[in-house]
């Protein structure tokens, strides 16, 4: 019988705040929907059209955003944090957390830019991120990456060292996540790679709101979009001179990878567990 995740909203116990270095409130709003209090912006290399390259020299780096790719606006009567996406880079908490449910929504915009301009509208979700900006490709920080990619919503990716054990089977398209599969290692020196696909496509078609979360307590994370389980990960960790060291908490990143896209309600709440029933195998 085919395993199906479907999530039981019962039993949820939150707990205090366990950022990297203090207690804060238990839930907390962390995007105010004014503007980029809490947040840093880092863009990297500029995409040169004509040489068909990332120019490296041309860094824009922390805090400089003279093309606004980010930006408070208005959208279906809310506010939102809107990237544009014409530069590659990412917005990032300035506090790193640990032990939480992070939940925010996103909706794809019209526009894309090149290198990405004729494929599937691209953006990403990086949990747990820690070290330099810049650290893969010149763009993003070391991480665990919750993918928010059209028809990809909820793959993960290991993100500049970032690595998990995932259970999972390999067919052609690549290895998928499946509850009665053996775990296996993914990082970008692993030979199973740093991708994998998650269980089933829960994504609204582009243009609507989707509701995406992430559940993580300790080494353990659960990647949920629009109120489906749709991967469970384990044993996070990260590479550190070839050695796989634990990475239980980081900052919070989402990138700007060549496709307009607003994220809006973006709320993270302490837990101490995870919800009693938060998935049943059927």
């Amino acid at each position: 019988m085919k395993m199906i995740l479907r999530v039981l909203i019962v039993g949820f116990v939150s707990g205090s705040l366990l950022p990297a270095q203090t207690a804060s409130a238990q839930k907390q709003k962390l995007f105010n929907g004014k503007d980029l209090e809490g947040w840093d912006t880092y863009l990297g290399p500029s995409y040169d059209s004509l040489k068909k390259s990332f120019d490296t020299l041309k860094v824009i780096g922390l805090n400089k955003d003279p093309r606004k790719v980010f930006s408070v606006v208005d959208v279906d009567g809310q506010p939102a944090l809107r990237i544009s996406g014409e530069n590659f880079g990412g917005i990032s908490t300035q506090q790193a957390y640990s032990n939480y449910h992070l939940k925010l929504e996103f909706k794809w915009g019209k526009k894309k830019w090149p290198p990405r301009k004729d494929k599937p509208r691209d953006s990403g979700l990086l949990y747990h991120a820690a070290g330099k900006h810049g650290a893969d490709f010149g763009f993003w920080m070391r991480s665990q990456e919750f993918q928010i990619e059209e028809g990809n919503c909820g793959d993960y990716w290991g993100v500049a060292g970032g690595s998990f054990e995932i259970t999972a089977k390999k067919n052609k398209e690549g290895f998928i996540f499946d509850h009665a599969s053996p775990k296996l290692v993914f990082n970008e020196k692993s030979a199973n790679g740093r991708w994998c696909i998650k269980q089933r496509n829960a994504e609204k078609p582009s243009g609507e709101w989707n509701t995406v979360e992430i559940y993580c307590i300790g080494d353990t994370a659960f990647h949920l979009v629009n109120g489906v389980v749709v991967m469970i990960l384990n044993h996070s960790s990260q590479l550190n001179n070839g050695e796989l060291v634990p990475l239980y908490d980081g900052k919070i990143q989402l990138q700007s990878e060549g496709a307009e896209v607003f994220y809006r309600n973006i709320e993270l709440e302490s837990i101490k567990k995870f919800p009693m029933e938060l998935l049943q195998l059927n």
